[in-house]
């Protein structure tokens, strides 16, 4: 019979151990080459801007139910120099007092090159969408006096890809000012049968 030796068993867990820690000074050298590329590059968020809303259709009842229908034109750029940027998903939507008026419309993904300029003309519909009795007392007067201040949201994910390396999903929010001036003649040009198009071109809050 065959016995075992003892100095073998000793020397395996050793071996083990070695391993280990071989691993994880692999892994922390990767991920600090990782953090220093990263901090080197200074990854920048994109920057968007609204240029413009069509509205074809903007109609609340006394039934506090709203239909609309509204064309915007939203442009986002990327500001990097060595980074690209991957738009996963994006969903477009009007908001009024912190309410969705629309549905949420989805854009294609994406990607963005460096300094690349992506421009949206995404469409947001509502169809008979209930307003809170409070909101729609405010937004019939809102319509009557001439201007509705309303927000146009992204809410998405993105990806920053740096060389070979693309980093892990980061929440996109996206909040863009859109003022519209129903009773002013001159804010807005007729584009088609009761459309009218409404020349914005403001800077949009960025959130990742």
């Amino acid at each position: 019979m065959s016995k075992d030796c003892p100095n073998h068993d000793k020397k395996r867990p050793k071996l083990i151990r070695r391993i280990y820690a071989g691993i994880l000074i692999f892994l922390f050298l990767v991920l600090l080459t990782i953090l220093l590329i990263w901090a080197i590059l200074q990854p920048t968020k994109p920057k968007f801007i609204i240029q413009d809303a069509t509205v074809f259709l903007f109609n609340v009842s006394a039934a506090n139910f709203l239909s609309s229908s509204i064309q915007v034109t939203v442009s986002s750029r990327n500001p990097n120099d060595n980074i690209g940027i991957y738009y996963d998903r994006l969903d477009v939507f009007a908001v009024y007092r912190n309410q969705q008026i629309t549905l949420r419309t989805v854009i294609q993904p994406s990607f963005q090159d460096e300094n690349e300029l992506n421009i949206w003309s995404p469409f947001l519909v509502g169809d008979d969408v209930p307003i809170s009795p409070y909101n729609g007392a405010a937004l019939y007067q809102d319509q009557s006096f001439g201007t509705v201040v309303l927000s146009i949201k992204l809410d998405g994910y993105v990806r920053f890809k740096v060389g070979t390396f693309i980093s892990g999903r980061y929440h996109l929010n996206v909040d863009c000012p859109a003022v519209i001036m129903f009773r002013n003649p001159t804010a807005g040009i007729v584009v088609g049968d009761n459309a009218v198009k409404y020349q914005l071109v403001r800077s949009c809050s960025v959130s990742v």
